[in-house]
């Protein structure tokens, strides 16, 4: 499984402009074929900053998903309405059964 973690910071002014691509970003990926989990919260330290979390059940279904249309969009979305750059982390995982 591969987990993904990311984080954008908006402008003041383009908070709720950034949120809505967020939001659309991800009901879009939650469709895709490979995706296991998909979300976007504000954190609650710094309410401009929204954090995603991504699970994945490979490499090939991430790199399918880079390749959407939707992800180049979204990834304007990001550099037109962020304050800084974001930050993208990708981790290889594998569930523990207890």
């Amino acid at each position: 499984m591969i987990i993904i973690t990311g984080t954008a910071t908006a402008r003041a002014d383009s908070f709720e402009a950034l949120l809505q691509a967020s939001l659309d970003h991800v009901q879009r990926s939650r469709g895709e074929d490979g995706c296991i989990s998909h979300s976007v919260q504000i954190d609650a330290e710094d309410p401009l900053t929204l954090v995603f979390f991504e699970r994945w059940r490979d490499m090939a279904a991430v790199q399918l998903h880079f390749l959407q249309p939707g992800s180049g969009e979204f990834m304007d979305a990001i550099k037109a309405f962020s304050a800084r750059p974001g930050t993208l982390d990708l981790y290889e995982a594998s569930p523990i059964n207890r």
